[in-house]
């Protein structure tokens, strides 16, 4: 069964109305500790894989509806492209609508989900990183990225506990090769030595590698939006390496 199959079985039964932990409370399991009232209290690798999967891509459906109405408009073009990009089948297509519909409305704000969605992930960051990742595609879809899903997504940035530097980085990997600044892309400063550039370009490659994001608890169905993240930054290293004549 693909990931949409498994989350909405997780999820059904629950509104959206109310918070997202009441949801990823029951997905989660026994990753609660339930003698302490603390949010804190969750431990996201007390849980398996698979519900590690399945809170990721509910996290991203309710995400992707609040951005998506973030410019005051859900467009087919962002619609067409939460379905084909992350090949919900179509047997299931109706029932991720239907969560996906629920998330837009107003009742509850991206702020608040953001934060517990930032919470729930705040031991598995790289994950967190690959959520935003896919997120500025959702934003990108229809040609063209407002100043408002910028503003969101710089806010779900922080509610993710990321700096402006991790933002910029993550911004820039989803900007066209041309546009993008090779430096701002690694996270380095153009003041960084060469040894320092190549420890943090391999240290990216080993986060952003499929076989570790997967372990983590991505589902297969994001995997491709992360390889586009681990191009960019393999093609902004080549321009370092080209601007500083490195062999």
């Amino acid at each position: 069964m693909s990931i949409w199959g498994r989350v909405i079985g997780g999820a059904a039964g629950f509104a959206l109305g109310g918070p997202i932990g009441a949801i990823l409370g029951v997905m989660a399991g026994g990753a609660f500790d339930r003698r302490s009232r603390a949010r804190t209290s969750f431990n996201f690798n007390r849980i398996n894989t698979d519900q590690k999967q399945q809170i990721f891509t509910l996290s991203f459906i309710i995400l992707s509806a609040k951005l998506a109405k973030s410019d005051g408009q859900v467009t087919e073009d962002e619609i067409r492209a939460f379905k084909d990009k992350f090949k919900v089948p179509k047997s299931e297509i109706s029932k991720v609508s239907k969560i996906f519909n629920e998330a837009k409305k107003d009742t509850y704000g991206y702020k608040q989900i953001a934060n517990q969605v930032g919470e729930l992930f705040s031991s598995n960051k790289v994950l967190l990183e690959e959520l935003l990742n896919n997120l500025f595609y959702i934003a990108a879809s229809d040609g063209n990225i407002s100043i408002s899903e910028v503003d969101l997504l710089k806010s779900i940035s922080k509610s993710f506990k990321f700096s402006e530097k991790d933002f910029q980085r993550i911004f820039q990997a989803n900007l066209k090769n041309t546009e993008s600044d090779p430096y701002k892309v690694l996270g380095v400063n153009r003041s960084s030595s060469d040894s320092e550039i190549r420890k943090k370009w391999i240290k990216l490659n080993k986060e952003h590698h499929p076989d570790n994001l997967i372990a983590k608890g991505m589902p297969k169905e994001f995997i491709r939006q992360s390889n586009k993240e681990l191009a960019a930054i393999n093609i902004a290293y080549d321009k370092i390496k080209e601007i500083r004549g490195i062999s």
